[in-house]
């Protein structure tokens, strides 16, 4: 399984990016890289998060990406004057989204999803799942709930006043801001979860039983009673020696002893 991951991770770090923008989004570079250069993940997709006013077609329910014509996007915060730029191309039933950061990272195990999934709930993102696939695929999936999406034309006639789009430009403002931040405490929570883990599996042994040394009390109970022990054996070895020499008396000799005394 470990030669497996290994030959997934290195595929998929040699692919082309062929995503729009072509490249990592740079509010999350560091999110990627730090990712990646651990043996246990690497990200097989991510948007740092955007705002886009997409263009799709009057007789379709839904705004399809794929049926669409993108009339504005970014990755940073954006002005009313934007928005309204965008609209004016707009020949269809124009909407607004926010899309909030996301991201996918392929485990090499199972307590590795793990991990990564407690870190985005920590970090605010509710919407984080895992999923295994049939080939034994293990993906973090991190996720938000704050999005938003908005109709604000129809047949290319604009449905709202420059009001509403200067309070809605806001809107996606305060998301951008907040999005921000939770990409950041993900990444300082990741930091720390890495490090630690780390650390529980190299440790060395000795620091081990330094950090869980034996009972003080009752390794001197033992030694004292290995000393007090010592000490009766040799007071009866010392009385054996006052007694009858040194060990080699025989009875005949303790006969003769006693008959001197009567």
């Amino acid at each position: 399984m470990d030669k497996t991951f290994s030959q997934w991770k290195k595929q998929a770090l040699s692919k082309l990016d062929l995503s729009k923008k072509g490249s990592v989004d740079q509010d999350i570079e560091h999110v990627v890289s730090l990712l990646n250069s651990c043996e246990e993940y690497f990200t097989t997709s991510s948007c740092s998060g955007r705002t886009i006013l997409i263009d799709g077609a009057p007789e379709s329910s839904d705004v399809q990406k794929q049926n669409c014509i993108w009339l504005f996007v970014s990755h940073q915060k954006c002005t009313s004057d934007d928005l309204m730029s965008g609209l004016a191309k707009s020949s269809g039933d124009a909407v607004l989204k926010f899309e909030p950061f996301i991201l996918h990272v392929q485990c090499r195990r199972l307590e590795d999803a793990q991990l990564m999934h407690t870190v985005a709930i920590n970090s605010g993102f509710r919407n984080s799942g895992l999923t295994v696939s049939k080939t034994g695929k293990i993906i973090a999936a991190v996720r938000s709930t704050h999005g938003l999406e908005v109709p604000l034309s129809h047949e290319g006639k604009l449905l709202v006043g420059h009001d509403y789009i200067h309070f809605l430009t806001q809107i996606v403002n305060q998301k951008m801001e907040e999005n921000l931040r939770r990409i950041h405490r993900f990444y300082q929570n990741l930091q720390s979860s890495l490090t630690t883990e780390k650390l529980q599996t190299t440790i060395p042994r000795s620091h081990q039983e330094l950090q869980n040394p034996p009972n003080c009390l009752e390794t001197e109970k033992d030694e004292k009673n290995k000393t007090t022990v010592y000490k009766r054996r040799r007071k009866r070895e010392h009385q054996t020696d006052c007694c009858y020499g040194d060990g080699s008396s025989s009875l005949q000799e303790l006969d003769d002893c006693l008959d001197l005394l009567t």
